[in-house]
């Protein structure tokens, strides 16, 4: 899964330019690698961090040591530890924001959208990966949680992709493309997730609504004034009036 969002990421990210660019939440994925602004950050929430860190793979290689807050972002940029429900951001100085996952483990979506939208600049774009309820991993969350056990830990049901259609439109945005993938069932063994590889070529001509994962594009519309100068008013143009008659001074005498 990581692999496939990973690879979409690269695609969509390299055709946006700007100057500022973030990634909000999951250091797991490098959203931003193949992007080329100047400026690109990795926004992690704070509560999060504090109760589960994430350390990487060369902190582990060290002794187990804790990770320092620059080592999640990659080489040459950096990270940012705040609450993503507040960013710490102006409004509409934004270019582009990802959000991989981040929905699903916020514990509330519609203020993390708003905030996204205000920092966007006006026709800047914003990036979601999420995950599919209309598919086989959505199928088996449900069934986790009758049971007590759910298969993604998110905070919240997963979103539907007709749903966050509705919310991205409410916010004044325009959806611009969206992709699925990962149709396969969510198995635990190698050689059962090889022998439904098909399912992946045949999930994207018949069933393209039924993956596991989706990614969208959204633009910023913002509606506006358009100004065309200064008006000029011009007077009215009074009808002419009509002159009296001169009374003739000129009489007809008795020759």
């Amino acid at each position: 899964m990581l692999g496939w969002e990973q690879r979409q990421l690269d695609r969509v990210v390299s055709d946006v330019f700007g100057y500022h660019a973030l990634q909000l939440g999951m250091p797991q994925l490098d959203a931003l690698r193949e992007n080329r602004m100047p400026c690109r950050g990795l926004v992690l929430d704070a509560a999060v961090a504090s109760s589960a860190p994430y350390t990487p793979p060369l902190a582990r290689a060290n002794g187990g040591l804790p990770a320092l807050p620059g080592q999640h972002a990659p080489e040459g940029r950096s990270a940012v530890w705040c609450d993503l429900l507040d960013l710490p951001f102006e409004a509409q100085s934004v270019d582009l924001i990802v959000m991989p996952h981040t929905l699903e483990f916020t514990s509330d979506p519609h203020r993390l959208l708003r905030e996204a939208e205000r920092v966007l600049m006006p026709e800047g774009r914003l990036l979601i990966v999420g995950f599919n309820s209309l598919s086989l991993w959505g199928a088996r969350q449900s069934a986790g949680r009758l049971t007590g056990r759910p298969f993604i830990p998110a905070r919240h049901d997963l979103i539907a992709f007709t749903r966050l259609k509705d919310w991205i439109k409410l916010l004044g945005f325009e959806l611009e493309r969206g992709r699925f993938g990962c149709y396969r069932p969510p198995l635990a063994t190698d050689k059962w997730y090889t022998r439904y590889a098909f399912m992946e070529a045949a999930g994207d001509r018949w069933w393209p609504i039924f993956g596991a994962v989706y990614i969208v594009t959204a633009i910023k519309r913002v509606r506006g004034m358009r100004l065309v100068g200064p008006v000029k008013v011009k007077k009215p143009v009074l009808a002419p009036s009509l002159k009296a008659a001169t009374p003739s001074t000129t009489r007809n005498k008795d020759s």
